[in-house]
């Protein structure tokens, strides 16, 4: 492929007016009238001059035309007047919907296409793209049989059967709406109150494909370790089997890359049918059309995801340029291909998979081979080649992958490079016995088995990696840290790729920025290490979308909720010098809430919980148990000390009368000062995850005083009832949520009501580990923030 940029620049212009229409779509039309009307006048300007720079515009300025115009024609479609209205209003509804995505049986959230929408015995057609939140029984939690499916259509997929549903199933779910953010992917947020309801098979084109896809993941099962987990995402994208500690240290050491299905694979699979049907002496023009077919086969079975559909796309256009003889240039290839999605949905646009894709894609392509030519002064070819393909990748995305993971990756290139041999054998064979397994089950379980190998390669290198000392290294979060990565890999790039006067420069700036950027980091540590209050009564742990409060009194210590990864709650026990936790209250069974225990497993000498309702939860009691914890069912009325504070339980009652055990039957601890407490004395009140409706319960059964602390319900979601809040009058609210966490959390609409209640919110997605200390002054709190080093009141 030779070097081609003329079409990259129109198309990253394009790509940026998609960005901002997508968030203001009321602007598209006339965005699209002007930008058609610039076209039409550089290109007209291009027939009568020679400006060489008047084509681009007007190329540029037709593409972002095209991107403005489809953001103004789907745009009503997808997100209609009225079902914002019916979001805004939090009633109950029924949903048509069709997953997009293969879904888990317990699956906490899932993409479906609703079609048809049922509020106040009105009913609604639509099109609209949604993140359905099941709810706590899991998304198998409906039986489906044949009785139940319309015109006794046979079931080939059913809620009942404890496999996941593939993409194309009806459904029908009733739930409450959110409406999203402007600009996010989907329109609108459906969080279900019931198991969704198996309605109609998939048609067969996707059909056979998630008989494909279950018949693999059941088949790997019987595979141990790690090399088991990440066979399916080798093969075939599937990443439903990789435990939480190998997915993150995937992403800690860089190779979460490898499960995704992307360019490698599309060009593995376009390879093999070009390579076998030449040696079989097929012509050129039927094996391009036989790679198409097989092609559009591969994407079904792994699923469209963005990066699968621009990989795909690209293969499709070098494999039309190869049929009509024409030269392949890659970065007009990439650059078509981008452009076709954008102008097909722009709300790609912001979407971080396609995102990476498009920049992994353009780093290897503009920088690969530079970086061998050059590493190859040092090493032989061939090396600098493995080394330079990961670097190039690496160089490209790191300043997006901040904005997900404000870090830097110690060993990235270096773990790339040992996974890189191992990687594509893992795919080929995983790939094939996935196809095997549905035909000739011998041979399947037989390549099964010899893919495993190069698969547990490969998760041995990231979970060494991610132990290694210094795995990962802090680094500014937001814009501030992704433009001064930004501009320091342009630095490096031009002194590693350029000679002369631009080498020596660019080295000296490299050096100058570098030396400033480590400065800043360091001394932003040691800012950190001389400010930490060390007579914090409450530290909320940034464990993402997710709760973990620590209270300190006394010299004991309690945790509210574990939040959703051990990882990172271990972590932050581990800043805080915490190795023993005297009462670990469990508020209820949501992941987001218990998911991290296993990092306090050993450590709990009481453990307080609400209603349990599933062998789940009796598992993970009993492994509390086990350890040395003394586990206690609570209700409304119990009480205890921890320190020199009192612990009340406010909620549930002991008979739950109208609730459901899950966020409704939330327990609810007060924190209150004894008459003797001399040191962190502030009261707090920790709400759970409960919904309006328990809230107003909850309010009418209690008569709160002034709180110091309140845990504000449910990661701040809409589902809030104010005059609790207003009653509480707390002086800071804790709002435990993660960054772009596609809940909406925290809304607009809660935040809005603690300001009206006079509460100040620290939020775990904006200030990362928050300590709240004590003052002399009542009613007035001291707030530490990692990310705003200092105190604030």
């Amino acid at each position: 492929m030779t070097l081609d940029l003329r079409l990259s620049l129109p198309v990253a212009a394009a790509w940026i007016v998609a960005v901002f229409l997508i968030a203001v779509p009321a602007w598209s039309v006339h965005v699209s009238i002007a930008l058609w009307l610039g076209a039409g006048v550089c290109a007209a300007a291009a027939l009568v001059t020679e400006r060489r720079l008047l084509p681009s515009l007007a190329l540029g300025c037709a593409l972002a035309a095209l991107c403005s115009t489809s953001v103004a024609f789907q745009a009503e479609n997808r997100q209609p007047a009225v079902l914002a209205e019916i979001a805004a209003q939090h009633s109950t509804v029924t949903a048509t919907a069709v997953t997009t995505s293969a879904v888990l049986d317990d699956a906490e959230f899932f993409q479906a296409n609703i079609t048809q929408l049922e509020s106040d015995g009105e009913i609604v057609e639509l099109d609209s793209p949604a993140l359905i939140f099941s709810e706590r029984g899991g998304f198998g939690a409906s039986e489906t049989t044949a009785a139940d499916v319309p015109d006794g259509r046979e079931v080939s997929e059913s809620a009942g059967d404890n496999v996941p549903w593939g993409i194309g199933v009806t459904f029908t779910v009733t739930g409450t709406l959110a409406n999203t953010e402007p600009g996010d992917g989907r329109a609108v947020l459906l969080f279900a109150s019931d198991a969704p309801e198996w309605r109609a098979a998939p048609n067969w084109q996707f059909d056979w494909a998630n008989q494909l896809r279950r018949t693999f993941a059941a088949a790997t099962t019987q595979l141990p370790g790690g090399g088991g987990e990440l066979l399916g995402g080798l093969a075939i994208g599937d990443t439903s089997a990789v435990s939480d500690d190998l997915d993150a240290a995937m992403k800690t050491s860089s190779l979460s890359h490898l499960t995704a299905v992307s360019g490698a694979n599309c060009a593995i699979v376009v390879g093999l049918i070009m390579a076998l049907g030449g040696r079989a002496g097929v012509q050129r023009a039927l094996r391009i059309a036989l790679s198409i077919l097989v092609l559009l086969a591969f994407v079904i079975v792994v699923t469209p995801d963005p990066s699968v559909l621009r990989a795909a796309l690209m293969a499709t256009f070098v494999l039309i340029a190869l049929g009509s003889g024409r030269p392949i240039r890659g970065m007009a290839v990439l650059s078509l291909a981008t452009i076709a999605l954008l102008v097909f949905d722009p709300w790609l646009s912001r979407n971080f998979a396609f995102v990476l894709s498009v920049f992994a894609t353009a780093g290897l392509l503009l920088f690969a081979e530079p970086l061998a030519q050059f590493l190859a002064r040092w090493m032989p070819r061939w090396l600098s080649l493995v080394v330079a393909v990961p670097l190039a990748a690496q160089l490209a995305c790191q300043p997006v992958l901040l904005l997900l993971q404000p870090s830097l990756p110690t060993y990235g290139v270096l773990a790339n490079v040992m996974a890189a041999p191992a990687a594509p054998i893992a795919t080929v064979v995983g790939l094939a016995a996935c196809v095997a397994l549905s035909v000739i089950p011998a041979l399947g379980f037989g390549l099964m088995w010899i893919a495993w190998i190069p698969s547990a390669w490969v998760a041995a290198v990231a979970e060494f990696f991610a132990e290694a000392p210094w795995a990962r290294i802090p680094w500014w979060e937001g814009w501030v840290g992704v433009v001064t990565l930004s501009v320091l890999t342009m630095l490096l790039l031009t002194a590693l790729m350029t000679t002369g006067a631009w080498r020596a420069h660019a080295v000296t700036s490299l050096l100058i920025a570098g030396a400033l950027a480590i400065a800043v980091v360091v001394g932003s540590a040691v800012s950190t290490a001389l400010t930490w209050p060390s007579d914090w009564q409450f530290a909320q742990c940034d464990v993402g979308q997710g709760d973990a409060v620590v209270v300190r009194s006394a010299g004991k210590t309690a945790l509210i909720d574990t939040g959703a990864e051990p990882e990172l709650l271990k972590n932050c026990l581990d800043r805080l010098s915490i190795d023993h936790i005297d009462l670990l209250v469990l508020t209820h069974f949501d992941h987001d809430h218990v998911g991290g225990t296993e990092a306090v497993v050993g450590k709990v000498g009481t453990a307080i919980v609400g209603p349990v309702s599933s062998v789940d939860d009796e598992q993970l009691l009993s492994t509390l148990a086990a350890s040395g914890a003394r586990v206690v069912e609570v209700s409304a009325g119990d009480r205890g000390q921890l320190g020199e504070l009192q612990w009340s339980i406010l909620w549930p009652a002991a008979v739950l009368s109208g609730i459901d055990p899950g966020n409704d039957a939330s327990v609810v601890v007060e924190f209150a000062p004894r008459s003797d407490c001399l040191q962190q004395c502030l009261s707090a009140v920790f709400l759970g995850d409960l919904g309006e409706s328990a809230q107003s319960r909850l309010a009418s059964a209690h008569a709160f005083t002034q709180v110091d602390v309140a845990k504000v319900s449910h990661h701040g979601s809409g589902d809030q009832y104010p005059a609790l809040y207003l009653e509480l009058k707390a002086t800071l609210g804790l709002i435990g949520v993660g960054a772009d966490n596609g809940y909406g959390h925290p809304t607009a609409d809660a935040l809005a009501m603690l300001d009206d209640a006079g509460t100040a919110v620290a939020r775990s997605d904006e200030d990362g580990l928050v300590l709240v200390s004590s003052t002399v002054q009542p009613g007035v709190v001291s707030v530490w923030s990692e990310n705003d080093v200092g105190a604030r009141h």
